[in-house]
């Protein structure tokens, strides 16, 4: 049974930053595509980041040039390095890995207060 561990968010004021972490731990899970969802209040869950284990990255538009998706596959733990936010970054933010099946975390709320 594979798991998934979000850590990293809070509350923070606009323009600043924060780095999400999210490891993956049971068996020998590979992660042929690790990355990151989110919901705000109100509104279904949206797509923010993904990333292969080749390293190939995908943005959302609402995020391209702001966020920034890696990973380490010897730890299986993939990153969300998030700059410039905006208040209507507010989420909470899940990730999601694609092994044998898609496997989801509990989320990890970001606040970001204008």
């Amino acid at each position: 049974q594979v798991q998934l561990v979000e850590s990293g968010g809070g509350l923070v004021q606009a323009g600043g930053s924060l780095r999400l972490s999210c490891a993956a731990s049971g068996s020998t899970f590979s992660g042929n595509v690790m990355g990151w969802y989110r919901q705000a209040p109100g509104k279904q869950r949206e797509f923010v980041a993904t990333i292969m284990i080749s390293g190939r990255t995908n943005y959302a538009t609402s995020v391209q040039g702001r966020f920034t998706v890696s990973r380490d596959n010897a730890k299986s733990t993939v990153y969300l390095q998030m700059s410039s936010l905006k208040p209507e970054d507010t989420a909470v933010y899940y990730c999601w890995a694609l092994g044998a099946e898609g496997y989801w975390g509990q989320g990890t709320q970001v606040t970001v207060a204008s």
